[in-house]
């Protein structure tokens, strides 16, 4: 029996058999490989974008699916769930929404095709800064207009993850100096860079070891100079978009922690059948039950909200709530069924074999990024119920 089996029949339900059966071609052997070596799994996003799931959010007129977020969400899931991992390749789809929803027929045209078959790759995201961190309206890049023909930029961003295997950056800038704006958020804008074209012109990167390989730089620019079609709808108003994908980000980064809950509750489930201690099996014990239990339970209410909110998503409704709860309740159940599994496992979690070690370092990030808990807790204390803001 499939302690995971849905009530309700799954739209993507052949997705999700497609994408195990390809996660099962890269073992976990294949990614200790790769986090021992820091390596970028240049083989399975190569499969991923030849079998067409990371072109699943590109409409088919671009070459791509065409297909809604649920869809997306679930291939991100079953990554996770298959013992994989899926940064390599989701802020390709986040991002898209904003160059699908903001971008010019010239930008779309150009450069969605080749992201489609995999010529390009668009995965870096760049907004975080050094010294602003989630605070994105003091960010202090800034990119000057010099004519009418480009832009240069300068500044720095940080864990900008997979700058270094991308072609394309999707860069949040300041066009308008802050003391010149009336709102904070005013003033910002989006450009669509090709990092081909800047690499050593302008635009260096630095690689930052971390506790979980997620090939995450330091990017620099010195008076980088782009064309000034670079530019990604209006100027001035880039946190507006930035905001707008903000929650299709929320719902696939929660569709990942699902699927990281439930590799770990099966593998926990099955270790406490297979372990025997004093003559019998460990998850004879209840001591060794409930606290599986309890994870699978967290698990499942937690997918309800990401089901809820991506529902809302796709049929245009305001989910801003809804998706950041999605997030921080799914990021919740996946390291509660971390420790739980770490727990059951005892000290065989540590060894790199069990691969339980490296999915336990990977699940703890999502309770700081890509929105920290404590961010989410005082959005819904302040905008859902109407507490007063805090400082």
């Amino acid at each position: 029996m499939d302690i995971h089996a849905a009530a309700q029949p799954d739209p993507h339900q052949e997705i999700r058999e497609s994408v195990r059966a390809l996660c099962a071609q890269f073992p976990g052997e294949y990614w200790r490989k790769l986090d021992r070596e820091r390596g970028y799994p240049t083989e399975f996003v190569t499969a991923l974008t030849e079998a067409g799931f990371l072109a699943a959010l590109i409409p088919e007129e671009y070459g791509g699916s065409g297909l809604p977020l649920s869809a997306a969400a679930a291939i991100l899931e079953e990554i996770h769930r298959s013992g994989s991992n899926g940064a390599a390749c989701h802020a390709q789809m986040y991002t898209m929404g904003t160059v699908l929803r903001h971008g010019s027929q010239a930008q779309k045209s150009s450069y969605l095709p080749k992201i489609a078959t995999g010529e390009l790759r668009l995965q870096a995201f760049g907004v975080t800064e050094p010294t602003s961190g989630t605070d994105t309206t003091s960010l202090r890049t800034t990119a000057r207009k010099e004519g009418n023909d480009r832009y240069v930029v300068n500044g720095q961003k940080v864990w900008t993850s997979r700058a270094e295997h991308s072609d394309l950056m999707l860069l949040l800038a300041r066009t308008t100096p802050r003391d010149q704006v009336k709102k904070r958020t005013e003033g910002l804008s989006v450009f669509l860079v090709d990092m081909r074209a800047a690499k050593g012109k302008g635009l260096s990167i630095r690689p930052i070891r971390a506790m979980m390989n997620h090939n995450s730089c330091e990017v620099f620019f010195d008076n980088m100079e782009i064309p000034a079609d670079s530019l990604v709808g209006e100027e001035g108003k880039g946190f507006r978009y930035i905001l707008d994908g903000m929650n299709a980000e929320r719902i696939l980064i929660a569709s990942e922690c699902i699927g990281d809950a439930r590799w770990f509750i099966q593998k926990a489930v099955e270790y406490a059948k297979s372990r025997v201690v004093f003559g019998r099996p460990i998850g004879q014990n209840q001591g060794i039950q409930f606290p599986i239990a309890k994870a699978h339970a967290a698990t499942e209410a937690a997918a309800l909200m990401v089901k809820d909110a991506c529902a809302r998503f796709e049929r245009g409704e305001p989910c801003g709530p809804q998706a950041n709860m999605a997030k921080m309740l799914a990021a919740d159940a996946a390291w509660m069924a971390a420790e739980m599994c770490v727990q059951t496992h005892g000290g065989f979690a540590f060894a790199e074999e069990y691969d339980v070690e490296r999915k336990f370092r990977e699940c703890r990030l999502y309770q700081v990024a890509p929105i920290s808990t404590n961010l989410i807790l005082s959005y819904v204390a302040e905008h859902v119920l109407g507490l007063p803001r805090s400082f």
